[in-house]
Parts: structure tokens; sequence; C-alpha cells
């Protein structure tokens, strides 16, 4: 896959840190999603991850709280997790898009999925998260998240849970795999049948990043 990398590239501190990063995406006017959202949600986890999951951008509880995962979606993902065998505090945890794209209905502000000129455009802030954090493997949670990775010919229905080598291009290198995104589960008509699928996808995750060699 290749991106060019628009938008929020100027914004993107040259050789910075984790900490560094996260300070400087406040600062981002790569897309106009900032107008609108309390403020940038970058990602949270060690310094160095095995696992970095990415998903596709905050909700509501994120934005207001500065933390990513920390909504209902990511309760269930917290549980999830956990059942796969892994420690929330061992992966690191993003999303695609770092500010929350909505629209109010009355006082609530529901979600609306990022377009792609948004996610293209955000993309140079979770290259370097990747680069910084040297995962030996990425889970994407959700279409969105999977291709902003993968690129947009993939298709989650039919590569769910499989490694996938993204080929050349700006995750050249990277070991990915891809599911669905809590929140989905949580939307779902038969929420016990996904949540098992989402776990069952997470715990063959754990599997390979024990396998596949870090680099």
């Amino acid at each position: 896959m290749t991106v060019k990398a628009q938008g929020a590239a100027e914004f993107v501190p040259d050789d910075a840190d984790l900490e560094t990063l996260r300070s400087a995406v406040q600062g981002c006017r790569g897309c106009d999603l900032h107008r609108h959202a309390t403020q940038a949600v970058f990602g949270e986890g060690p310094k160095r991850a095995a696992v970095l999951l990415v998903g596709e951008q905050p909700g509501d509880k994120e934005d207001l709280r500065g933390a990513p995962f920390v909504g209902p979606a990511g309760k269930l993902l917290d549980r999830a997790l956990a059942e796969a065998g892994f420690d929330r505090a061992t992966v690191y945890l993003t999303n695609a898009v770092k500010h929350f794209k909505f629209e109010e209905r009355g006082k609530q502000r529901i979600h609306k999925k990022p377009g792609r000129t948004e996610v293209v455009a955000c993309l140079p802030w979770l290259l370097a998260e990747v680069d910084r954090v040297r995962p030996r493997l990425i889970v994407c949670l959700g279409a969105t998240a999977a291709q902003a990775v993968l690129g947009t010919a993939f298709r989650l229905t039919k590569q769910r849970g499989e490694l996938v080598d993204p080929g050349p291009g700006d995750f050249a290198g990277q070991r990915v795999v891809a599911t669905i995104h809590p929140s989905a589960v949580l939307r779902s008509r038969d929420r016990d049948a996904d949540y098992a699928g989402l776990v069952d996808d997470l715990r063959a995750a754990a599997s390979l990043a024990g396998q596949v060699s870090a680099h």
C-alpha cells in the first residue's frame, strides 16, 4: 500500500519520542476534525509493545478524557483482551484518526465514520507511533483501521483473522491481523457470538505475536 502522507505530516515532529508526539498532536490542523473535537486522542501503552491495536477513531468518552478505548467499546475490549490472554498494560492502543468525528442530536454527540480523506490526512501520526513502538504485530479493529493500514482493497469479511503482509509501502515489513471493532459487537444482534469471535481473533493474535520475529 502506498498512501501519500498529506494533512498531518507537517505537524509531526521528526525523530520525536512518544511523549513529544502526544503533546504535538494537540496542535494538529491536518484536517477539519480538530475544529469540533475537544482534543486529539493519542495512543497509550508501552514505549515498546509486541502488539499494537489500532481502532477507527476516539468516541465521545475518549474525546472528553483524552485517552483511547475508555468508553463502552473500550470496556468490552478490556474484557476480550483479558479472555484472550492479553494484559492491556502490555499492548499499545491507538486509533487511525485522532479526533472525534460526530454529529449532534440534541445533547448527544453521535459517532460519524471518518472519510478516506480524513484517514489519509491522519496517517502520519499512526506511522510515527508504529515507528516508535516497533510492534511485532499490528491488530486492526474494524474495517476503517484495516484499510488505513492495508489499503482500500482489503475486505474484513474475507480476510478477518488472517496474518497479512502489507507489501511495499508505508507499512512494509509489518505483520497485520484484522478483526471486528468492539463497537460492532455492541451493535450486533448476536452479541454473544460476535464477542466470542472477537476473543478468538485476539487469542490467535496473541499466539501470532509470540511467533512473529521482532524487527
